[in-house]
This record gives structure tokens, C-alpha cells and sequence, in this order.
């Protein structure tokens, strides 16, 4: 346990990005766990403030629609709110980084660089930042555990890289409170299903029940490992009380899918039994991805959803949400 550390109850909380997938589910968490105040500023890039819809209803948060890029936009948070802890959920999705490449990697390290001044001049204590399975590329060796080598293949996971850096320098140099999550693969209720920018699950989800072949890049042999945003905003709240400052930690399943078996999955559950689409392959895929959690299961109490029926219930959520279609 990490004593000086402010706890998350009673506490006053920043979440970057906090209007977009992961981060709304733990802006839930975060009041469920006792959070005074919430804090929430989203450019609403691939963020909906439907999203916190049940958030804001709680009168306890506050969403400022704007960019955390911009260091002028935090520092007015930071005068109007007394901060204790951050999280910074902030990003761009990595297929951005096939349209803006250079936009794609500079959101990831600017955004850190802001926060990590703020926190050098003492404006808050705690900074949890969210890294990326991306960062690693290709598995060099599995499973891959946190001392995995760093070879991103795209901007965003470059940037991504560069920010892991970032925070671990400004911890050595600065004698700073922050620590590294690295979610693997999530997904869930809420992912963003729209256009160029979506996951693999909720593009596959949106293009069945607006009645369009779902799409198959390659041979689809290319594996992810898959976890439940659900479980992974249990392990990033239990991880706050013990992550020692400058560390990182994986939070994946310990298992590993190809695209085209889940998009069968997908299929199978939806009922759908019409054509996939072959597409060609993405330049700069990842092949695999396949996680050590000895880390993370040594410090916390690590719980996870089935597979099977974690799908389910967010393939319901899809179809009971995607509007105008179904």
C-alpha cells in the first residue's frame, strides 16, 4: 500500500479523455469508489458526452469540452478546481494515425508533457497514465511482459512509447508520483462504432445491424488479447493504492484471439450468416499480441470476465444503443 498517496475517496479527480470509452467507465468507477469530484475534460474526438450520461446526473462532475493539448486548457482547470490525482486517458485512435500520423503521435506526448509540468509545479500529487499493448509491436517473445522490448509500428504507438518516457524520466529527474497503466486490447458497452476510427467489435457490430458485410483485412490470422473495459477499471483502481511510482504494469487476459475467429464469434452471436468482405491487409499490423499478467496478479486481486460472455453483453449493448437502426 502506498501511504502517501491520496486516497480516491473523499478525493478530487482529473480524467483526461474521460468522456471516451475506458475513461467514462472510470469515471463511473471513480464515484462509485467515493470521488468528491470529477473532473472530465474531452475534445470529443471519438468521446461522447452520452457516455457520462449517468456521471453528470450525479451532480458530482464536471466536463469541460476541450483539448488537453492544450496547456492553456488544463492550467484553467487547475486554477478552478483543487486537483488531487489524475488520469490520463487522452488519445487518438491508432487508425487516426493512417490519416494524421504527426497529429496522432504529438496528441500522446503533448498531452503528457502538460500534465507532467502540472504536476512538477505541485498543482496535484498522483498521475496514473494510460499506456497501450501497442507500444510493444509484434511479440518478440511470449508471453510479453513489462520488460518486453518497445517497438511501435505506428505514430500513435510511437507516441505512445514516448510518452511512457516521458513519465518515467520526469519520475527519476523530478522525484514524481506516476505510474504506467497498460491496458491490452479492451472492449465493451461504448466503444465508438462510427466510421475509420472503430474497433474491430463495434464497426463488425454496426456494420451487421445496419445490414452492410462486415470486413476481414488479410487473412485475419493476426491476434489481440481481449479484455473487458469492465476488468480493466477494477484493475486500474486497486492498482492506484500499490503501483510504485515509475512502474508499469500490463492489464490483459493471459489470452489471445485471431481477428477471424472473433469476427465468426461476432457473427455467430448476431446471427448472421451472410458475407465477409476480404480487404487487404493494414500496413504495419501487429501480428501478435499475447501478455504476461504475473505483474498485476501479484499485486492486486485480479479478476476477469469470460470471453464469451463479456462478447455478449456488449454485442446487447449495441444492439440495443446503435440508433436508428435496429
Amino acid at each position: 500500500m502506498i501511504t502517501n498517496r491520496p486516497k480516491i475517496s473523499g478525493s478530487r479527480v482529473l480524467v483526461t479523455g474521460g468522456a471516451g470509452f475506458i475513461g467514462s467507465h472510470l469515471v463511473d468507477r471513480l464515484l462509485k469508489d467515493g470521488a468528491i469530484e470529477v473532473v472530465v475534460i474531452d475534445n470529443l474526438f471519438t468521446g461522447d458526452e452520452d457516455n457520462l450520461k449517468d456521471a453528470l446526473s450525479t451532480g458530482l462532475v464536471t466536463l469541460y469540452r476541450d483539448d488537453a493539448e492544450l496547456a492553456t486548457s488544463l492550467e484553467y482547470i487547475f486554477v478552478n478546481h483543487k486537483i488531487d490525482s489524475v488520469f490520463n486517458c487522452a488519445t487518438k485512435a491508432l487508425n487516426y494515425s493512417f490519416l494524421n500520423p504527426a497529429n496522432a503521435f504529438s496528441t500522446n506526448v503533448n498531452v503528457v508533457l502538460n500534465l507532467l509540468e502540472l504536476q512538477r509545479r505541485g498543482l496535484f500529487k498522483t498521475l496514473c497514465h494510460f499506456s497501450t499493448s501497442e507500444v510493444y509491436g509484434s511479440a518478440v517473445y511470449e508471453p510479453m511482459d513489462e520488460a518486453h522490448p518497445k517497438n511501435p509500428t505506428t505514430t500513435y504507438a510511437a507516441g505512445k512509447a514516448a510518452a511512457d518516457h516521458a513519465v518515467e524520466s520526469y519520475v527519476k529527474m523530478f522525484d514524481l508520483d506516476a505510474f504506467i497503466v497498460r491496458p491490452f486490447n479492451n472492449y465493451g458497452p461504448r466503444q465508438n462504432y462510427k466510421g475509420y476510427l472503430a474497433g474491430i467489435i463495434p464497426i463488425t457490430a454496426w456494420r451487421i445491424l445496419s445490414n452492410i458485410a462486415p470486413e476481414l483485412h488479410g487473412a485475419g490470422t493476426q491476434s489481440r488479447d481481449f479484455i473487458y473495459v469492465h476488468d480493466t477499471v477494477d484493475a486500474v483502481v486497486k492498482l492506484y493504492d500499490v503501483m510504485p511510482k515509475g512502474e508499469s504494469v500490463n492489464i490483459s487476459t493471459d489470452n489471445q484471439i485471431s481477428i477471424k475467429d472473433l469476427l465468426l464469434k461476432i457473427c455467430a452471436e448476431m446471427q448472421y450468416s451472410g458475407d465477409v468482405v476480404n480487404k487487404p491487409e493494414r500496413k504495419s499490423d501487429v501480428l501478435c499480441h499475447n501478455a504476461s499478467n504475473e505483474k498485476v496478479n501479484q499485486m492486486i486481486d485480479y479478476s476477469l470476465t469470460d470471453f464469451e460472455q463479456g462478447l455478449r453483453e456488449t454485442l446487447e449493448w449495441y444492439k440495443n444503443n446503435i440508433k436508428g437502426l435496429v
